[in-house]
């Protein structure tokens, strides 16, 4: 039985409605529980999802890690809350990523990466990219010092994938999937504008194709390239389809990306419906829909390993 955490934005919400919140889901039971509903007024609410709602998920022992755009919260498998972190250089936060006893988020107002020390709990490090006419260079800083990058973000940097041969990070404008090894930052792959998700897979690169509205595998030898379409509904079904800027919300937008195991991977996708991708068949198994209002986004998504 597959369970997944997921979070989700709610793209052009008011204030005073929920802007989000956390589920959890029984894929193959098709049961979906919210287990926590965000809403509050100190967000900012200049377009699109900005400040609103929760984002990237990563979990470590029994502590489930969720990011806001500013701050860092720490919760118990049963949703107690048990700690919150901000940082001044944590800023329209997105994704996180594990790797040995950090937990890496990514900063997309200051086009970095910030590291948060996991037993003692406390950001330490940080790297900040940049590019220049299309060279790269990562330089690192003190989150908690006053020497920090601009608040510009230029790459919107909105994934982190960290394992044993470096850091791998992408952006809407990044122009593809960057490496950083610990001394440089170089481009890894060339990817579409718009990718979410990016992170090795196989021999290649797995991502979300958000402008193509598919889930999109690449070998890097060019043998392989599977592309399996996000799931769409009948106009008359959506809620709120009304609204005119697309910027704000469509349907089919892509985002949310976890392995089930070495062939299968869950996909997030608006109005927030979560399907199972099998690579190696080419073929979506089944899919879950959370909300059909086509405002309400996936964002992160994880396995859920608790009962």
């Amino acid at each position: 039985m597959v369970k997944l955490i997921t979070t989700s934005v709610v793209r052009g919400s008011k204030q005073g409605e929920s802007h989000g919140g956390v589920y959890i889901i029984d894929v193959e039971g098709q049961d979906v529980r919210q287990v926590l509903d965000w809403n509050t007024t100190d967000i900012d609410w200049q377009g699109r999802g900005w400040d609103r709602g929760l984002r990237g998920i990563a979990i470590d022992g029994e502590t489930i890690y969720i990011v806001a755009s500013d701050e860092l919260f720490a919760y118990t498998p049963d949703f107690r809350l048990i700690g919150s972190w901000r940082n001044p250089y944590l800023k329209h936060a997105h994704e996180l990523s594990i790797y040995g006893r950090n937990l890496y988020i990514t900063s997309t107002g200051y086009d970095s990466i910030l590291a948060f020390e996991l037993d003692q709990r406390k950001f330490y490090w940080a790297l900040h990219v940049d590019v220049d006419r299309f060279n790269f260079k990562g330089a690192i800083y003190d989150p908690m010092g006053d020497e920090g990058p601009l608040l510009l973000n230029k790459l919107h940097l909105n994934n982190v994938h960290a394992n044993d041969h470096g850091m791998y990070i992408s952006g809407m404008k990044s122009g593809g999937m960057l490496h950083f090894n610990g001394e440089a930052v170089n481009m890894s792959v060339t990817l579409p504008e718009g990718t979410h998700n990016a992170q090795p897979y196989r021999d290649g690169v797995l991502f979300n194709d958000s402008k193509a509205d598919v889930v999109r595998y690449a070998s890097r030898t060019g043998g392989e390239d599977r592309a399996l379409k996000v799931p769409k509904y009948e106009p008359g079904d959506i809620e709120n389809k009304g609204i005119a800027d697309t910027r704000v919300a469509r349907q089919g937008f892509g985002r949310g990306l976890c392995l089930i195991n070495d062939r299968v991977v869950a996909a997030g996708s608006s109005p927030s419906t979560i399907s199972l991708h099998d690579l190696q068949d080419s073929k979506t198994l089944l899919s879950v829909n959370l909300s059909m209002d086509i405002r309400n986004a996936i964002h992160g998504l994880e396995v859920w390993p608790f009962e």
